[in-house]
């Protein structure tokens, strides 16, 4: 059964990944497109603290800046599967199967949508554990 915490992870991760995903296609008319997903997935990413921490976690008693350290150790490796996956796909497997519609744009969302579950567990576990008995 998924619970009501993970439904309000994927609901703060998707508002989350809306500004990473728009912020990209953005940032993209100005700088190269690797860049642009790395920038990006910095604002989705304070996005994601944010409302992860007013809305899926309320009750961490972790302290505020053991939170951000974990936060973002957590989301740097995510955002290694996030270029990794984007990257793969742009880069390779889209040119080698001929799909011209979008790719990088198709890729970027691909790669956003990978960390959920890793991130899930990892904050739950680590960034907004609740450390009272």
């Amino acid at each position: 059964m998924i619970s009501a915490q993970f439904l309000r992870f994927i609901v703060a991760g998707g508002i989350a990944a809306a500004a990473n995903f728009g912020s990209r296609i953005l940032l993209s008319q100005v700088m190269p497109y690797v860049a642009a997903i790395v920038v990006a997935y910095c604002i989705g990413m304070v996005t994601a603290f944010l409302l992860n921490r007013r809305f899926v976690f309320e009750a961490s008693s972790n302290p505020l800046h053991h939170q951000a350290g974990w936060f973002i150790a957590i989301n740097l490796l995510a955002v290694l599967q996030t270029l990794a996956v984007s990257l793969l796909l742009a880069r390779w497997l889209f040119p080698a199967i001929g799909m011209t519609f979008h790719p990088e744009t198709v890729a970027h969302a691909a790669g956003v949508a990978v960390p959920v579950f890793t991130s899930y567990v990892g904050h739950k576990a680590f960034t907004f554990r609740n450390s009272q008995p």
